[in-house]
């Protein structure tokens, strides 16, 4: 049976994660400007750029989620006793949402990832194209991390948005 406690849960999991997500971003910008600006080879310079566009993505991500999750955690255990009507109208919804953009997420990740590997053993044993080697294998790393986060993540949500759509079930 789906309880308070279980959005309590849902929504302690996605600030925790999105914790995660920030330690996450501020690592791999560290790493970019380190590998940029001191280790200064071309594979560095190439394995920079992925980790600096993606620790951005997974700073502000990271942000915005956490600085979300405890009024939609307050908002909708409120609901659940006060308002389950609201739980239908705007937490299924928004719930849909979150979940249909996790499979947009994945195959891009998945693109990414390929894409990176296609870099990497294409140009791994040109040293001219070093650059393009760092920038396939930086790929590869931050994509399998990102796939694998979103992966928890994903079916985190699922669990979530089932548990809801039971208890709506059972209120009728």
């Amino acid at each position: 049976m789906f309880t308070k406690a279980d959005i309590e849960k849902y929504f302690n999991a996605e600030k925790n994660e999105s914790l995660l997500l920030i330690v996450f971003g501020i690592a791999a910008i560290t790493l970019a400007l380190l590998f940029f600006f001191y280790l200064k080879t071309n594979w560095y310079k190439g394995f920079a750029i992925p980790f600096l566009l993606m620790g951005l993505i997974h700073l502000v991500v990271g942000c915005n989620v956490n600085k979300k999750c405890d009024a939609d955690r307050k908002r909708n255990v409120y609901a659940y006793d006060m308002n389950p009507g609201e739980l239908k109208a705007k937490e299924i919804p928004r719930m849909e949402k979150v979940n249909s953009s996790y499979i947009v997420y994945r195959y891009i990740e998945i693109v990414l990832l390929l894409a990176g590997l296609g870099l990497f053993f294409y140009f791994r044993n040109n040293a001219d194209k070093a650059f393009w080697a760092g920038l396939g294998m930086a790929l590869v790393i931050e994509a399998a991390i990102t796939l694998g986060a979103n992966f928890t993540a994903e079916k985190k949500a699922h669990q979530y948005t089932s548990g809801i759509q039971s208890y709506l079930d059972q209120l009728k």
